[in-house]
């Protein structure tokens, strides 16, 4: 009977060594109070049988009661601690994980009772439904699965559907569910048009509702200018999940004056950012794209410091079930934290020092704890699985693109033969103050015919394979907090692992950098010599350059690394890029480009120039 298994609990507590006097106390409060109190505290330890006791102590009523009345009282106080800033990310969500657990125990008893009552009661009253979906073709989902988290401790209803949804499934299930607000979210730039599309679609289908945007690619600006035009309903962009919940809770706003200064007062923000989008873009200028090459990056080939190294392996080396272990050491942490809102203040900025800030320190160390024993899991129980793979070969840049050639035959060597890829380059436009050049990536490799053999490589790595299935485990146990950090930690993983490659490419695959010897610390501020750019990304913004990597490395059939639609990699914790080793190589952004250059880009690619500007659609400095 319940309380004999209480007393348990709280002698188990209690031999938890000094803490046990302060621990025994909790478990000895009236069952709602601890109810609460284990949920403000993250404790689930004792969620269940808590909840179960609860139940049939003769004080509420109706299961629901239990939900309506010491659930929610802890986690309000929840919501107003992480909204007043005295609460974390991770314990909010370890919180979430108790109210779940409890939640789902007592479900069944209020659905039975719904059944015996004629289907009138049991339905939980919440402060408004919200449907959350990661749109067509992209992936991500851990901001997303945050942001429903948090939402649904601030007493939410949240409806999450999952990545990759097309528009008209997200707007069917918000009919179906009857949501009051539509969030979609998305990492990768293509997202930026689906989201344009989500507005133009939810007003043609006469929704009013407020559209919420956010996401790693996605901006207040962006949000301003492209999406908020298509919509006559409130759109708003939200940067992350604290700054979430005072949104939804505004557009839900029982007093409708209230709720619509809000509105209103965003409107107005909104037209004064696109006011101040178009006008920059008229002080812009650009350069006409033969006057841009003009003034290209001149590499003296002839000087020895830029002769390219012949890499020891050409062609292409597959490594499957690669050690975690030798991963490990690589991994950046500061975008763990980041993950989880967790930031400290000047001087303790950053991974490690983070741990000695007084207000978020001891928070971070758990949190790192925490990682540190689901990393061991990852090994031990060899839950995720890490895959790469990479090529080298014969390169000759030939304008603003760059030929690859095939490695085994000897014409082919000498830059003559057929060509085996190509890929395509972008230049900068955008006028410069300075006497910089307007760079591309094709100025890093030796232009063709000019006698001196240079090379190109690419990689492709995943750490989430495996990954579905850990996620799964934890969310049958409605365990949010473990879910999120297997996320967080594979996306660690695939970075850390896409450095670790690119170190034994500079020391022995290409072996360009046979006697480099850098701290991890130097290698995450790039101190190394060469570069990985990837496309999709600022030194070569178009995705669809990833189809003819897959093509050539085979990194589908190889790794089982796919790419959506969208080109979105998945397993999400992928990452992928090509290798740049001359001295001359360096990172740098593209930046907005003209019709003209979009125009001759797409001639050389063979593309629909409207498929071009769809691809290049953040990067036009113009409206297609």
């Amino acid at each position: 009977h319940p309380t004999a298994v209480k007393k348990k609990g709280a002698a188990q507590v209690a031999g938890g060594g000094g803490e046990g006097k302060k621990e025994e106390s909790w478990r000895d409060m009236f069952v709602g109070k601890r109810l609460a109190y284990g949920l403000i505290k993250g404790i689930d330890e004792f969620a269940v049988q808590d909840a179960e006791e609860a139940r049939t102590c003769g004080k509420y009523q109706k299961p629901l009661e239990v939900i309506e009345g010491p659930l929610m009282d802890g986690m309000n106080v929840v919501g107003d601690l992480f909204g007043a800033g005295k609460m974390f990310l991770p314990q909010v969500i370890k919180s979430a994980r108790v109210m779940k657990k409890a939640v789902a125990h007592l479900i069944p008893y209020i659905e039975e009772e719904k059944v015996a009552s004629g289907g009138e009661e049991g339905a939980s009253s919440s402060a408004g439904t919200i449907l959350i979906a990661t749109v067509k073709g992209d992936v991500h989902d851990i901001g997303k699965n945050i942001v429903s988290v948090v939402l649904g401790c601030n007493n939410f209803k949240v409806v999450d559907i999952g990545v990759m949804v097309p528009c008209e499934t997200i707007l069917d299930k918000a009919i179906e569910h009857n949501a009051d607000i539509i969030g979609v979210s998305g990492l990768i730039t293509p997202s930026l048009d689906e989201m344009v599309t989500i507005a133009k679609r939810m007003e043609a289908r006469g929704f009013k509702v407020p559209l919420m945007i956010g996401g790693a690619t996605t901006s207040k600006m962006h949000t301003a200018v492209k999406v908020a035009p298509q919509y006559s309903g409130p759109v708003v962009h939200v940067l992350d999940a604290s700054r979430g919940v005072p949104v939804a809770q505004s557009f839900v706003d029982q007093n409708p004056v209230q709720r619509q200064e809000f509105i209103d007062e965003i409107k107005e923000q909104y037209a004064e950012l696109r006011e101040e989008f178009y006008s920059g873009l008229e002080d812009r200028k650009y350069l006409s794209l033969p006057e841009a090459q003009s003034k290209a990056l001149k590499v003296d080939w002839s000087d020895p410091v830029n002769k390219p190294v012949q890499p020891k392996m050409l062609g292409t080396k597959v490594l499957m079930d690669y050690p975690i272990e030798e991963v490990i050491d690589y991994i950046d942490w500061n975008p763990f934290f980041q993950v989880w809102q967790l930031r400290g203040r000047y001087p303790n900025r950053g991974y490690p020092k983070i741990f000695n800030d007084p207000q978020v320190g001891p928070e971070a160390k758990k949190l790192f704890d925490d990682a540190q024993v689901m990393l061991k899991d990852f090994m031990e129980r060899k839950l995720v699985r890490l895959n790469a793979v990479v090529g080298f070969f014969p390169a000759a840049s030939v304008g603003d693109d760059i030929e690859l050639y095939d490695p085994e035959s000897e014409e082919d060597a000498m830059r003559g033969g057929p060509v085996k890829a190509k890929f395509f380059g972008l230049r900068q436009q955008t006028e410069k103050d300075s006497s910089e050049p307007y760079y591309c990536v094709s100025d890093f490799i030796a232009p063709k015919g000019s006698g001196v053999k240079d090379y190109m490589g690419m990689f492709a790595c995943s750490a989430g394979h495996g990954l579905e299935k850990v996620i799964e485990h934890h969310k049958e146990r409605h365990d949010d907090f473990s879910y999120i950090m297997a996320e967080a930690l594979a996306d660690r993983l695939a970075e850390a692992f896409a450095e670790k490659l690119h170190e034994i490419t500079r020391r022995e695959w290409w072996g360009y950098a046979p006697d480099e010897k850098f701290t991890v610390d130097d290698l995450l501020k790039v101190k190394y010599q060469g570069i990985r750019p990837a496309p999709g990304y600022p030194s070569q913004p178009d995705h669809t350059e990833k189809t003819t990597m897959w093509e050539l490395l085979d990194i589908q059939g190889q790794t089982g690394i796919e790419l959506t639609e969208s080109l979105a990699m998945l397993p999400a914790a992928s990452v992928s890029g090509l290798y740049f080793g001359g001295r001359c190589s360096q990172y740098f952004a593209v930046g907005k480009i003209t019709h003209e250059q979009v125009a001759d880009y797409a001639m050389r690619k063979k593309m629909d120039i409207k498929e071009a500007e769809k691809w290049l659609s953040p990067m036009l400095c113009y409206e297609p």
